[in-house]
């Protein structure tokens, strides 16, 4: 479940737990769809708790909708992540790998602040 969190037009802050579905993930990308309409950098903040699951049946809609982002991969600017599970933690690090051109940084759950300030662009 993604519940969203107030932020900046150009910010896209989201906490997700448990399992994950396809209206979670349509959702979020009808806000970056929205986002990236309006702003020529968008920024995102993922913080996850105790995620245990992927409803799969929702991913094909979300990949037919995600692959067209990478034509736009310079539009990324910053990507946090906040996550406690060392799982997610290490899959961020892996795709930040594979996306050198993105700015991404993971964090613990006690610096989800600290992690929010960046996203914002408050803190270098």
């Amino acid at each position: 479940m993604f519940t969203f969190v107030d932020s900046a037009d150009d910010v896209i802050a989201v906490i997700g737990e448990h399992k994950i579905t396809g209206a979670d993930l349509g959702a979020v990308m009808d806000r970056l769809d929205a986002a990236l309409a309006k702003h020529d950098k968008v920024h995102v903040l993922v913080e996850t708790h105790a995620i245990d699951g992927f409803e799969l049946s929702g991913l094909a809609s979300y990949m037919k909708r995600a692959l067209p982002l990478f034509g736009k991969l310079s539009r990324f600017g910053r990507v946090a992540v906040v996550a406690d599970q060392a799982w997610i933690r290490a899959l961020t690090r892996l795709e930040s790998a594979i996306l050198p051109s993105i700015s991404y940084r993971v964090f613990e759950s006690a610096q989800r602040d600290e992690a929010l300030a960046w996203v914002k662009g408050e803190t270098a």
